[in-house]
């Protein structure tokens, strides 16, 4: 296949299945499965993707052959195509999850394809505005799914949800027309060519308000308030796909704003990116040991767990920002993982969940061990002995908390005589357990043998220092 074509086809193919499918009653078996295969199509098309621009560098294309700054503008980077994967892998996982549980909203599966759409055209487009746009589409897709099964508690959950984002929203568009403003463009490599010629008190301003739209989105300390109500409401799947999928939206944008087109900016206010991101890792993991529900204790985890990236972002360079999306991709796979598990009862569940909650204390063999000492490399590497020593003290406190909370989701929910609602007499299907098996395998998996993960961050690290200029 051609470089356009493996463009165009992750996101491309979910929109076209997903106009098809919202004619059709999702829960119908043979809809969701045929949801799952279009997906899947569209994960193989983003992996292609992902080595050819490792092969032969960024691939680029406008669609419908319009000129550049009337069409659509795609654009894939290493960056980007590893965030596509990871985020459309994880969609694929939690919807083939509800399929096997069985599916109760007849536009679940149309909702799942379009909230992939969106994020494939957010991670892959060159332009500022349509990565608004692909921001809003898979937005829009997760308030409605936050709202599935109808439940009150899920329905206000929906509505917190769609309030502060939209409020997020808000502020990232006010962020983009002044970008247009002091720049004249909004396709990213000329902005970030732009900008040095602009003036830094008026970037600074942008850069600021960029960073609290992305904050929201990621639920970082202290803009956290949102995120437990929502997650904890949130059925499974949903909750696997906002926290491993969606919440990359956050993880990406900081990336490639503050480390591509504003890097002078992230360099002012590291210090400041280092402090929210350290009090996000301390707040999420007391906040997880003082709650019961498991729902809860990983809602909140999810605070903590982000913060990393925040630290690693800060640091910058090339190691600091490897780091981040190394721990990103990590973050994302372990959320996911948890959350499914979390839904399940049975033979082997228990096995998945250890395998998560490893992965999340970083203890090896497990992929979050991998990540965990990307961060630890990039803490060592910050400029001073007294950062760095707090920065590696910092690591090693947040780890050793989520051993604490991890341990008490495992006892309260898999060793207990009689865990809460009676769960030990309900046993979930088979189909969803060996899923959840199959992930967590994955898990160990990438951590006995992280060369390709490693390989992704640092070339991803260097094509932004080399097109952001960043120190």
């Amino acid at each position: 296949m051609t470089g356009s074509t493996l463009l165009v086809l992750p996101v491309g193919l979910p929109w076209a299945l997903a106009v098809a499918l919202a004619l059709l009653n999702g829960r119908r078996p043979w809809v969701g499965w045929l949801a799952v295969a279009g997906l899947g199509a569209s994960l193989v098309s983003v992996v292609m993707l992902t080595f050819r621009v490792l092969r032969e560098g960024p691939v680029e294309t406008v669609t419908g052959g319009w000129p550049a700054g009337v069409g659509i503008v795609l654009r894939a980077d290493v960056l980007g195509a590893t965030f596509a994967a990871v985020s459309v892998g994880v969609i694929l996982v939690s919807l083939v999850y509800e399929v096997f549980v069985g599916v109760r909203s007849r536009t679940f599966p149309a909702l799942v394809l379009f909230l992939a759409a969106g994020l494939s055209g957010l991670f892959l487009t060159g332009d500022v505005f349509n990565f608004y746009v692909f921001f809003e589409v898979s937005m829009t897709a997760a308030y409605i799914l936050t709202g599935y099964r109808e439940q009150d508690y899920q329905v206000r959950g929906a509505f917190i949800f769609a309030v502060v984002n939209l409020l997020g929203s808000v502020i990232f568009l006010i962020a983009i027309a002044a970008l247009y403003h002091v720049t004249g463009t909004l396709e990213m490599a000329t902005v970030a060519e732009r900008v040095r010629e602009v003036n830094p008190n008026s970037l600074i301003t942008i850069a600021t308000a960029i960073f609290v739209a992305f904050s929201l989105k990621l639920g970082l300390f202290p803009f956290h308030f949102w995120l437990p109500v929502v997650y904890v409401g949130s059925h499974a799947p949903v909750a696997a796909i906002l926290s491993g999928a969606l919440a990359n939206i956050g993880n990406y944008g900081l990336l490639r704003f503050g480390g591509d087109i504003l890097s002078e900016e992230l360099a002012l206010g590291a210090t400041a990116v280092l402090v929210l991101g350290s009090a996000s890792i301390i707040y999420g993991a007391l906040q997880a040991i003082s709650r019961r529900e498991p729902s809860e204790v990983l809602a909140y985890s999810t605070i903590g767990q982000v913060g990393y990236v925040l630290v690693a972002l800060g640091i910058g360079g090339t190691v600091g920002f490897s780091a981040a999306l190394i721990y990103a991709v990590v973050n994302s796979l372990n959320k996911a993982l948890l959350f499914l598990v979390a839904g399940l009862r049975g033979p082997f569940v228990a096995a998945a969940f250890a395998v998560g909650a490893f992965s999340l204390m970083g203890v090896p063999p497990a992929v979050g061990f991998i990540g965990k000492i990307a961060v630890f490399k990039a803490g060592l590497a910050a400029g001073g002995v007294i950062q760095a020593t707090l920065l590696v003290a910092l690591i090693f406190l947040g780890s050793a908390l989520s051993f604490v909370y991890a341990l008490q989701i495992y006892q309260r929910a898999f060793l207990a005589k009689e865990p809460q609602g009676g769960l030990w007499d309900k046993t979930s299907p088979w189909t969803a357990r060996a899923l959840v098996v199959a992930l967590a395998a994955l898990v160990l998996a990438m951590g006995l043998w992280p060369e390709p993960l490693l390989v992704l961050g640092e070339e991803a690290a260097t094509n932004l220092i080399e097109s952001g200029g960043s120190p």
